[in-house]
């Protein structure tokens, strides 16, 4: 049995098959994904499509990003935030053409079944950004930091390497857990076109939505699967590269 944890998809059906393909994905395979599996590419809502179908057949773990929940909204309400707009929305919506509404409800259905965080067996944690409070994901007061906070990242980038996990300086929202898998903060922002490693934590974001790719991990062996650039499966689109 393998456990893969599959970093953002922004709409990139494409891409997310190229690395099923990679993994040579298992019926006892377990995949967790971080979330955005919206906004970007065409293909948002056939992401959407594919995970359902994939997820009568696979065990899979939906984690809720920040792209996700603008677009539950969407399909709720029909409401349109004009930041996600600019930011994917649009072409999300597009992707929604020719989809009846009895599939808009199943796909609304799955986004609001999402978890915002997921605590494995071996108390390795997944979430799509990251989290404030010192005392671990469940005492967080805004649940909206689990999918827009930055701070985790940018804090164990910084940290010194020579501090010692069971110092009284290393951090505390730190020691709660033996890894932390994370999306949301593209690597490629850093130079980086694969998944990264600071402290216990894994950054597997490779940057889907623009110039970059998506990711898979196995999480124990740390083996990396990437697809190809986003912009060379989509040539006549975007993404996010406005």
């Amino acid at each position: 049995m393998r456990t893969f944890a599959i970093g953002d998809i922004h709409g990139g059906l494409k891409a997310l098959i190229q690395v099923l393909n990679k993994i040579e994905v298992k019926d006892e395979d377990t995949l967790i994904f971080v979330g955005d599996y919206v906004d970007g590419w065409s293909e948002s809502a056939q992401v959407i499509q594919f995970l359902i179908e994939l997820s009568q057949k696979i065990n899979c773990i939906f984690i809720k990003g920040n792209h996700d929940v603008w677009c539950e909204a969407w399909l709720r309400s029909g409401e349109v935030n004009q930041t996600w707009y600019i930011h994917g929305g649009k072409e999300t919506m597009d992707s929604y053409e020719g989809f009846s509404d009895a599939e808009k409800k199943t796909h609304l259905e799955l986004f609001e079944s999402m978890p915002l965080y997921y605590l494995d067996e071996e108390n390795r944690l997944f979430l799509h950004a990251g989290f404030t409070s010192m005392h671990g994901v469940t005492k967080e007061v805004f649940k909206s930091t689990l999918y827009f906070d930055r701070t985790l990242w940018e804090m164990v980038l910084t940290l010194d390497k020579s501090i010692d996990k069971d110092s009284k300086i290393y951090p505390n929202r730190l020691k709660h857990y033996k890894e932390i898998f994370i999306g949301h903060t593209p690597t490629t922002n850093f130079d980086c076109d694969v998944p990264m490693n600071a402290a216990n934590v894994w950054n597997i974001d490779t940057g889907a939505a623009f110039k970059g790719k998506i990711a898979a991990v196995n999480i124990d062996t740390k083996e990396v699967f990437q697809s190809d650039n986003l912009p060379g499966l989509y040539p006549n689109e975007t993404g996010r590269n406005k």
